[in-house]
């Protein structure tokens, strides 16, 4: 895997900073005052048995749901109740747990996707094929390429997308993502239904975001295995509440956390 990608990387400054955030959906809780701190430059792993909120976590941070109280903030900027392409707009990118790719679009245009939100040229400009238009175009298609061999895609380009196997369409959305130079990469079980070697392959390459473009990594994920190789901090979830939160060594151990995934007792 090469690192082309740093070229353009910027390093984050700001936290991503939830406080006591609370989900209610007619009367059922979702989320009850969780509060955790993603440091910058770091994976921070959010785990918890099924139906532990995990995903509604996931979807207030990325402006899915709107918080019934509380406060997400990237540095100084208040993220609560912004709409979902305001806060892709300050940096914030997200996978899904299913994939969303155009199924007969290239990997190369599937990347391109990503950069939409960072186009200057109006339509009246790329339709007429101005050269400022033609330029940023080739601006554009220079950083995919460029992410493209960071994660490790550069050979299929110019294949659809669709047709490659699950795991590199997976790390598609992972590149659609960078391509958009988020700030926060929020990662929704990036390594779900992959084989062996593509989950080792994908984890290397979420460890590489971090160690070489230093953006923070938001990461929901069942393999425990992964998370205790590649998360810095953990925050453990239970039916809605935060019932734990670490370094992987000290959440594996604590007592709260076996109760809540083996259902063994204290």
């Amino acid at each position: 895997m090469t690192t082309t990608a740093t070229a353009s990387a910027h390093s984050t400054t700001a936290a991503l900073a939830v406080e006591d955030v609370t989900v209610r959906f007619s009367g059922l809780t979702a989320l009850d005052g969780v509060s955790f701190t993603v440091e910058p430059g770091s994976v921070h792993a959010v785990i918890g048995p099924n139906g532990a909120g995990k995903s509604t976590c996931f979807n207030v941070l990325s402006g899915v749901y709107r918080a019934t109280s509380g406060h997400v903030r990237l540095g100084d900027t208040e993220l609560t109740g912004l709409a979902p392409h305001t806060i892709a707009g300050l940096g914030v990118a997200r996978t899904f747990q299913n994939l969303a790719l155009p199924p007969h679009a290239t990997v190369a245009d599937s990347l391109l996707l990503g950069r939409h939100r960072l186009t200057r040229s109006g339509f009246v400009a790329t339709g007429l094929r101005l050269p400022s238009a033609a330029r940023e175009e080739r601006r554009h298609r220079e950083r995919v390429r460029e992410i493209a061999a960071f994660i490790g895609l550069a050979a299929e380009l110019e294949r659809p997308a669709g047709s490659l196997p699950y795991g590199q369409q997976k790390l598609v959305e992972l590149g659609r993502a960078l391509c958009m130079e988020p700030k926060v990469l929020l990662l929704d079980e990036p390594i779900a239904g992959m084989t062996a070697v593509e989950r080792r392959r994908t984890a290397a390459v979420v460890a590489d975001v971090r160690d070489s473009l230093g953006i923070s990594i938001v990461l929901v994920e069942h393999d425990m295995g992964v998370v205790m190789r590649l998360a810095d901090a953990v925050t453990v979830l239970d039916f809605g509440r935060r019932i734990a939160g670490g370094t992987p060594a000290e959440v594996q151990n604590d007592p709260a956390v076996v109760q809540a995934y083996l259902g063994a007792p204290q």
